[in-house]
């Protein structure tokens, strides 16, 4: 055989290689499409995790249920699984029911909520109600009050409890020594006024606000809780100043109560005019004995021919608990199971390993993704991209991408307009010059991996159908419940990510890395 008839030769095999593994993904692709339309279980999944397992607040209960049941789901569906440990917290925590009334004439139930790892109520408790004292004098002329006294404090919920710790006592106590120094002068003032009560009155010089200015003297003299003000939807966090410290001979000690603005503005005004009334509250918030470990789940489909390299899918698998995470992040941790599931069933071999990732302890500082990143830095500059999800059921459309990934985001992105015409998907050059790479960490997941520079492009999403979603009241607050995800715009996100995920996976080179983020300059 002559050399001219060995390369036609050749040529000939490599073409219907390439064609045959090109008809192979072509097939799968289609496959999980059809599976994404007929039998989509992204609501189921997030059925599960939210209704069954409920809200799932690092170091509870019901984190480490729903880390045991996503494992499982991936070992069902044939994926290699590790979890991933990241680290211990010295207690853990369990929300309850809670609940709380107003007794008196024009008694009312209480909208209220307090945030994770504060103390609850020691059974049904009811008392009277009284101000914060905001000076030594008024606390001194109503210490003996105190006790048995629910405690209305000044400023508004921001989310975070009172801190409790010496830095907040060293806080209080500072801006206690100015108001006794405002007051001393607001003394001489008055004694002005005083002496020339047809002259220009002075006005007084405004105290320093702190909420819970004494507040360890308050619970010293017994005080069955403190109650803010918060605008609602309610937002409640976790004490994260002092959570790394508690030990469980070392927990709070009274409720830390964030009520309804216009429910405390009606018991404001009850107390100032002197009336006397009670508040019952019943608050079942439990501490779990430490050390209490949290981990990552992975889920893992190894590839076929480039096993050490990456493609991985990801959200947080923690949420806080005073609703049940449905939309952060069920929105985006059910997505990336069901595309993962979607994948298995439609006999997807990917020549690269797709990993999806269930993060821990985003809601507490990305400590789940920065750990696993720190870990496993021999392995980032292996991964073609990793696609976070943390904002919010709506569809995932778009894609907006480097010029030097643009061709191969092409052949990637093809037959995702195939999948549901209501949902049109686009992808786009990006227009704008490359910034420098992050150097402090941004409010998900995908943060450590960008501040490594690793490829964190993520799905562009819109509310298509206009069903006026609006993040910022679910986001952290007692609406962050399944009802508030979109059911279509779910499951279409799960299979534009499966096929995307899948297509990249089956690349025969990493994406390119040029114009990802601006070039360092080269030193003189």
């Amino acid at each position: 055989m002559n050399s001219r008839m060995k390369f036609s030769s050749v040529v000939i095999i490599l073409s219907i290689f390439i064609s045959g593994s090109f008809a192979q993904t072509d097939k799968v692709v289609k496959e999980i499409i059809r599976l994404g339309q007929t039998d989509n279980r992204t609501m189921e999944h997030l059925d599960v995790l939210t209704n069954r397992l409920g809200g799932r607040i690092t170091g509870s209960d019901a984190y480490d249920n729903a880390v045991k049941w996503s494992a499982e789901q991936f070992k069902k569906w044939g994926m290699e699984v590790v979890l991933d440990e990241v680290g211990t917290l010295p207690v853990g925590f369990n929300r309850g029911p809670w609940f709380g009334r107003l007794l008196s004439e024009n008694g009312m139930i209480l909208h209220f909520a307090t945030p994770s790892y504060t103390s609850g109520t020691k059974g049904v408790q009811r008392g009277h109600v009284l101000m914060e004292p905001k000076t030594k004098a008024e606390f001194e002329r109503m210490k003996g009050a105190l006790k048995g006294a629910w405690v209305l404090i000044t400023g508004t919920n921001t989310g975070w409890p009172i801190d409790y710790s010496r830095t907040g006592d060293s806080i209080r106590a500072a801006v206690i020594k100015e108001n006794e120094e405002i007051a001393a002068k607001n003394r001489e003032i008055t004694l002005e006024n005083r002496k020339n009560p047809q002259g220009e009155q002075k006005p007084l010089i405004p105290l320093k606000d702190e909420p819970a200015l004494f507040y360890r003297e308050m619970c010293e003299a017994g005080i069955l809780g403190i109650i803010q003000s918060s605008t609602v939807p309610i937002r409640v966090l976790y004490d994260r100043k002092n959570i790394e410290k508690m030990s469980f001979d070392n927990l709070p000690t009274i409720p830390d109560i964030k009520l309804n603005e216009q429910q405390y503005r009606i018991i404001e005004q009850m107390v100032k005019e002197r009336r006397y009334f009670q508040l019952e509250f019943d608050i079942r918030n439990h501490f779990r004995p430490g050390p209490v470990k949290y981990y990552n789940v992975l889920g893992i489909i190894r590839g076929t021919k480039y096993p050490d390299e990456y493609v991985i899918m990801g959200g947080h698998l923690d949420s806080f608990d005073v609703a049940t995470g449905g939309v952060d992040d069920g929105s985006g941790v059910t997505p990336a199971m069901e595309a993962a599931r979607l994948i298995m069933a439609a006999g997807g071999k990917p020549k690269r390993t797709i990993i999806v990732v269930l993060w821990a302890a985003e809601e507490f500082g990305l400590w789940g993704s920065k750990s696993w990143v720190a870990r496993n830095s021999d392995k980032l500059d292996k991964i073609s991209n990793y696609f976070n999800r943390d904002g919010g059921p709506t569809v995932a459309n778009s894609l907006t991408v480097p010029e030097a990934m643009y061709d191969d985001f092409v052949k990637i992105c093809e037959p995702l307009n195939t999948i549901n015409p209501e949902f049109p998907f686009r992808l786009n050059r990006r227009t704008t010059p490359p910034g420098p790479r992050p150097v402090t960490a941004g409010g998900s997941d995908h943060a450590y991996f960008a501040m490594n520079g690793v490829p964190t492009l993520a799905f562009g999403t819109e509310d298509t159908k206009g069903y006026n979603f609006n993040y910022n009241e679910i986001w952290h607050t007692e609406r962050d419940t399944y009802n508030m995800s979109i059911p279509e715009y779910q499951n279409h996100t799960s299979v534009v990510q499966a096929v995307v995920v899948y297509n990249l996976a089956n690349l025969d080179h990493l994406l390119s890395r040029k114009g990802l983020y601006q070039e360092p300059e080269a030193k003189k």
